[in-house]
């Protein structure tokens, strides 16, 4: 993994020379020749080199020098860290006497006024980072300056035994201790970065080596790795209070990365519960895009046609921050063709009709199918009821009558309940394999509270959630692929379905369909009362369900024949014997059977709509 990240600064032209990091400077403190304060220029948000102590020194008394906080160049009252970059100001200023100009502006009471009024009106607190401009020029960009730094930082370099790096292969002498990896206090990082090769316990040593020379590593390699961390992590999406880190061993176009496009998300994005939109066209972008261009590398394997710079490798981590330290939770690399080949299964595997119209659904980022997993509670409302409640904001109050977002409660749950399950969910999807069973457990459960939430949430017919179902059919598809040797579900509800549980589940839905004909304005339906039940022990119920759709049906008129014809032929489906109880599959096979029946019913009424109208547009065009 380390050899992977230095090679993927190399590749980017991200190491800088021994000494020096990468910052953004948030303001330059301007002086004219003469060393006049002339005002104070906003950096830019593009990060430049800056001299880096890094970990070579302790900390309690030095710091970076010629660009470095707010609070240490004009501080309320002097510290050590204040004393030390005037010193070392004055130091460099033998070497250019340009910068004795920054130092007489350091030490200059009313400059110092001036600029900490400036900075105060620009909103630039105290960890924000300053520099300095003489002339119109940088004094970071300064040639002398960068060869000073260079002579100068010797002093703190230590001797030691020379042994191989563990990244490189060159003999160096190694650092003790490692520069923190920023970026990840989003995860539980801490916000002056995070460790990553520590060893900071006697536990954590072994053959009498100390600190860094049990995982000997070079200035060099691993300000590579720090690099290319810290380049990755600059726009890497949160999955799961994770962050989704991923490159290949050659550039790839942003709209051309299909890990960004299937992955990447920085919170559950609930419009992709909005059944409405599902039913459109899905963008060009986004998934579908994606998927075209594994259908073109795919090809491409079997005609020998050229595909444009792909990649023939690719790498994947989850980072995390714990306890100041970097935890990698997971990390994957592969071949970039079956990474293609893998995600088109994994698309392919949660293809399902829409339960609101004759299309499909739209893909959606994995983030959002995610937030299927979590335990659901009263706080997550769907996107119709958000928009209603537009100006409710924040729904309930916690202990203390502080308003919550309830997005923000979803994404929290989600970095408690799914850090675990997450990498593993992630190993499935990229290597073709089995989903844990607590994807199908966890499916379910959000299915139940969603199917009978209160009745003010509720709508007048239930189905239940689209992405929690496209959970429970990929994991049953690869359940399938291993137990009949061929996938039996399809996008559609199938009538020669094998399992019994699966036909018990559209009986219910037909069910459910011929009572709302029936009696449109019902208070509590039958799959209220009688869906939880049915999911379960379907033997206890159907009989007596099957009893009250004869009562149901009898009050049908135009739709007695249909309902009546699709309810016998779902029936013989079952099978001989109704199924006494349901284990987790069965049960993720009645859900998938209850939705795809809602589904089909969906599909078939917008189709007898779409035919009276086109009768009546008919009839009225024959009587003009």
């Amino acid at each position: 993994m380390l050899k992977e990240l230095y090679d993927y600064a190399l590749e980017n032209d991200l190491i800088l020379p021994a000494g020096f990091i990468k910052k953004q400077v948030h303001a330059y403190v301007l002086l004219a020749k003469d060393g006049k304060f002339l005002g104070i220029m906003p950096g830019q948000e593009e990060k430049v080199p800056c001299p880096d102590i890094g970990s070579m020194v302790k900390r309690e008394d030095k710091c970076n020098v010629l660009a470095g906080k707010r609070s240490i160049l004009f501080p309320s009252e002097d510290t050590p860290k204040a004393a030390y970059f005037r010193e070392t100001m004055a130091e460099a200023a033998k070497a250019e006497p340009r910068l004795a100009l920054c130092l007489n502006a350091l030490k200059d009471a009313d400059i110092a006024y001036a600029v900490s009024t400036q900075l105060d009106q620009m909103k630039l607190n105290g960890d924000k980072v300053i520099s300095f401009m003489v002339d119109g020029q940088s004094i970071l960009e300064l040639e002398t300056v960068k060869n000073w730094w260079l002579q100068f930082r010797r002093q703190f370099s230590s001797g030691g035994r020379k042994v191989p790096c563990l990244i490189t292969g060159q003999l160096t002498v190694p650092l003790a201790t490692m520069p923190p990896i920023s970026g990840l206090s989003v995860v539980g990082g801490l916000r002056g970065g995070s460790v990553l090769i520590c060893f900071d316990k006697e536990a954590f040593e072994s053959y009498g080596l100390k600190q860094g020379a049990n995982a000997p590593v070079s200035e060099e390699a691993f300000a590579g790795v720090k690099a290319a961390l810290d380049d990755l992590l600059t726009n890497a999406p949160v999955l799961a209070g994770m962050k989704f880190v991923h490159w290949y061993d050659k550039p790839v176009a942003a709209k051309d990365d299909k890990c960004e496009a299937l992955f990447g998300s920085t919170i559950p994005d609930e419009e992709e519960d909005d059944e409405d939109d599902e039913a459109d066209t899905p963008p060009e972008d986004n998934p579908l895009q994606a998927r075209r261009q594994a259908d073109a590398l795919i090809g491409s394997a079997k005609t020998g046609a050229p595909v444009h710079e792909l990649p023939s490798r690719y790498y994947i981590l989850l980072l995390s921050g714990v306890s100041g330290r970097v935890m990698v939770r997971a990390y994957e690399e592969g071949n970039y063709r079956q990474l293609t080949e893998n995600l088109r299964q994994w698309e392919d595997d949660l293809r399902l009709t829409n339960s609101s119209g004759p299309a499909e659904l739209k893909p959606a980022k994995l983030a959002a199918r995610l937030a299927r997993l979590v335990s659901r509670q009263k706080s997550d409302k769907n996107k119709k009821k958000r928009k209603s409640d537009k100006d409710k904001t924040q729904q309930n109050p916690d202990e203390n009558g502080t308003q919550q977002d309830p997005d923000k409660n979803i994404f929290e749950r989600m970095a408690k309940e799914l850090s675990g399950l997450t990498p593993a969910v992630l190993n499935a999807i990229l290597n073709n394999a089995q989903f844990p069973d607590a994807v199908v457990h966890r499916a379910l459960a959000y299915l139940r509270s969603q199917m009978f939430e209160s009745e003010d949430e509720e709508q007048t017919r239930k189905t239940p959630d689209s992405l929690a179902c496209q959970w429970l059919k990929a994991w049953l598809c690869r359940r399938e692929r291993e137990k009949y040797q061929e996938e039996v579900l399809s996008v559609e509800y199938n009538e020669r379905h094998p399992e019994p549980a699966y036909h018990c589940g559209a009986l219910v839905a037909v069910y459910g369909a011929i009572q709302h004909y029936a009696m449109p304005d019902v208070n509590a339906s039958l799959i209220d009362r009688y869906y939880a039940s049915a999911s379960q022990t379907p033997a206890l119920v159907l009989g007596q369900l099957s009893r009250m759709s004869n009562y149901h049906i009898g009050k049908l008129e135009g739709l007695r024949m249909y309902f009546s014809n699709l309810r016998d032929q779902v029936a013989c489906a079952i099978g001989g014997t109704i199924p006494a109880v349901l284990l987790p599959e069965q049960q993720a096979y009645f859900a998938l059977g209850y939705y795809q029946m809602c589904a089909k019913l969906e599909k078939e009424r917008l189709a007898r709509k779409a035919a009276a109208e086109e009768k009546k547009t008919a009839e009225k065009e024959n009587k003009s």
